[in-house]
């Protein structure tokens, strides 16, 4: 259904959302549409390139540092220093930007909230639209909701915690807007719509523009967000340097160009985090043809302690504080169950010694996904930090870290098992079911899981797949053993007091695609796109 709007070569096709019209205004697409035009088609072209990288490294099996950058890495440099409210980010609660979501994240007692338009956001138009709404009200601390009787809004007896929005990645394009006849690059829409209606506001109350950057590849994507920033900023009269972004390193390519990655936004940057779970498949996607030593045993067996995981937290700690930037720790997935105490004992006592480790390797903060476990962050980083508001001071000279280092999957401890495989089959289709229901972010198994999960999961089948991997009982993996599992699986949920089935047939069926399908499909979230609103 079209809207007509008075913004030129701008057609909004989405249906109309409450208070949409006060964030869909002639002047704040107009604003989009020119960053669409000036950077879309560097998106484009950078985007094949990506693809032209994925098949250099199945073919050889390698990535390494850059000579072409070897002199950023080499000279002396430095970013930016962190504005007053990112000095200490020792605890960052992440969620999507729902109106309830957003009262409980600021009102958690963590320092951060990850407001997050991406991957823990179902980008049905009514979110895309209603989440800049409610960021809206954030940034004016005028959030409140009345639902089911309860009345939630915004305490005044804790601080509150400052707004990172996370704008979809480079790869996915908002269908319901488009410029001059072709769909705007999602990201471009998140970024500009927010810093549109919010740049000024968050400056003037020192709570941004903050943002969260997903799914890089290269220093060369990190130019493009520099470059957006710069334009953005001077169209609308922003002070250049306002904009702070924290990189997302969740990409194996990234993880080479960490220094470029802080070079090339260094005026703007604030750090890089260790997006655990997507760096994870990365892995696997990017390497899923080049041979056995690449293929993972069962996904909850890969824990952040395997070598090359453990490398690549490492370097990021030692890359970011060589340059000043702040390394913030990874998701802690686990939720407490308020029912449950026996199941709230080990999800504390998990997200305990992982905010531990992390505090003791010098990262300075570190993820939640429940505001009943900032508390535990918070006490593991208040060990290690004290009164100091970060860790920017343990340069970590210690670590040295090399190209096999990062590759080095072949001695990550665990065995290929069928409980693994049903395992991946089970939480794959419960998140796509979540997914296209409209919530992104979904607790599963009393774990708190977004789009990386299904990632993972079927990623992991479809390399086990097609390189003939026998399982630990002598089972080879077949498309025959995964449809029956598929099978078993959806007669299993079908049978499942409570669970919502309504969208069960159309998530086994987009799961055995993206899983089983003789071509890779880059991102599950694209085909999964095509069926929603």
């Amino acid at each position: 259904m079209s809207q007509s709007t008075p913004a030129q070569g701008v057609e909004v096709l989405g249906a109309p959302v409450e208070r949409g019209e006060e964030i869909l205004t002639p002047e704040a697409l107009d604003f989009v549409a020119r960053l669409q035009r000036a950077f879309g088609p560097r998106c484009d072209e950078l985007l094949a390139r990506r693809q032209q990288r994925r098949d250099e490294a199945a073919r050889t099996g390698k990535l390494d540092f850059l000579d072409e950058t070897r002199h950023i890495r080499e000279s002396d440099w430095q970013v930016a220093e962190a504005p007053p409210a990112l000095r200490d980010r020792r605890v960052e609660i992440t969620g999507p930007t729902d109106r309830k979501m957003a009262i409980n994240a600021l009102n958690s007692g963590a320092k951060v909230w990850l407001a997050d338009l991406e991957d823990a956001n179902t980008p049905h138009w009514s979110n895309v639209v209603s989440g800049q709404v409610n960021l809206y009200d954030v940034i004016r601390k005028q959030v409140e909701l009345h639902s089911n009787g309860k009345q939630y809004k915004l305490r005044d007896d804790v601080e509150h915690a400052v707004p990172l929005v996370r704008p979809r990645g480079w790869h996915f394009d908002e269908r319901h807007i488009l410029v001059d006849g072709r769909p705007a690059v999602g990201a471009l829409v998140d970024f500009g719509l927010y810093f549109f209606h919010n740049a000024r506001e968050g400056l003037r109350r020192g709570t941004g523009p903050f943002f969260y950057l997903p799914k890089m590849e290269s220093h060369l994507e990190a130019r493009l967000w520099n470059d957006v920033f710069v334009q953005a900023q001077q169209e609308l009269g922003v002070p250049q340097g306002s904009v702070r972004a924290t990189v997302l390193i969740e990409t194996i390519p990234a993880a080479f160009e960490m220094e470029e990655i802080l070079y090339e936004l260094r005026e703007h940057s604030a750090g890089l985090n260790a997006g655990r779970w997507d760096y994870l498949f990365s892995v696997i996607k990017t390497f899923r043809s080049a041979g056995s030593d690449f293929v993972l045993p069962d996904r909850n067996s890969v824990t952040m302690t395997a070598s090359f995981m453990r490398a690549y937290t490492e370097l990021l700690v030692r890359t970011c504080h060589k340059r000043g930037a702040f390394a913030i720790g990874g998701m802690a997935a686990f939720i407490p169950n308020r029912r449950d105490p026996e199941v709230t004992e080990r999800a504390l006592a998990k997200i305990h010694d992982d905010k531990r480790r992390e505090a003791n390797d010098g990262f300075d903060g570190s993820w939640v996904a429940h505001p009943d476990t900032v508390s535990v962050c918070k006490e593991e980083f208040d060990a290690v930090l004290g009164d100091k508001p970060n860790q920017l001071d343990r340069k970590r000279e210690d670590v040295s870290v090399t190209a096999a280092d990062l590759l080095n999957t072949a001695e990550t401890p665990g065995d290929k098992t069928i409980e693994g495989l049903r395992s991946a089959v089970d939480v794959g289709v419960r998140y796509i079911v979540s997914w296209l229901s409209g919530n992104g972010a979904a607790g599963i198994h009393n774990m708190m899981e977004d789009a990386a999960t299904a990632e993972i999961s079927r990623s992991q089948i479809w390399q086990w797949l097609h390189n003939g991997i026998v399982l630990n009982d002598g089972q080879r993996v077949t498309k025959d053993l995964v449809r029956q599992v598929l099978a078993d699986t959806e007669k299993q949920l079908r049978a499942e007091e409570g669970f919502p089935a309504e969208n069960l047939d159309r998530a086994v069926e987009l799961f055995e695609r993206v899983a089983v399908a003789d071509e890779f499909v880059d991102f599950l979230t694209l085909p999964a796109y095509e069926q929603i609103d």
